[in-house]
């Protein structure tokens, strides 16, 4: 079992930035993947970042490329999400999720295992 908590969201300007936070715990030296993921009122959950545990490979969607970091610290278990430039369109609840498998897609919500309650973000313009 994996436990994920996120911290960080809230409220800011169209082209302000936040970092969120998600601290691990449980059976952290088996995770593979920890994913950053959001979704709007009325939208499919979508892929946003994530990195792999151990060497630290990020991936990111194309829309966030060169604005967001994605980063994890080993000895604190916890992920972050440095979000610069924000824009009113990535309103949304923001999930921390973490995969367990090495051959699972980096991208699939389906393919992550433990999920966190979610941690609102609002951009307003």
């Amino acid at each position: 079992q994996v436990q994920l908590v996120e911290s960080g969201g809230g409220l800011v300007q169209a082209g302000g930035s936040l970092r969120l936070s998600c601290a691990a715990s449980g059976r952290t030296f088996s995770m593979y993947y920890m994913g950053w993921f959001r979704q709007a009122p009325g939208k499919e959950r979508e892929f946003v970042a994530s990195i792999t545990w151990s060497g630290g490979i990020t991936y990111y969607t194309d829309s966030v490329k060169g604005r967001f970091t994605i980063s994890r610290d080993n000895a604190k278990n916890t992920v972050y999400l440095q979000m610069n430039s924000l824009k009113p369109e990535e309103t949304a609840v923001y999930y921390c999720a973490a995969q367990m498998r090495a051959y699972g897609s980096s991208r699939r919500s389906d393919d992550y295992d433990y999920w966190g309650q979610g941690t609102q973000v609002t951009v307003s313009s």
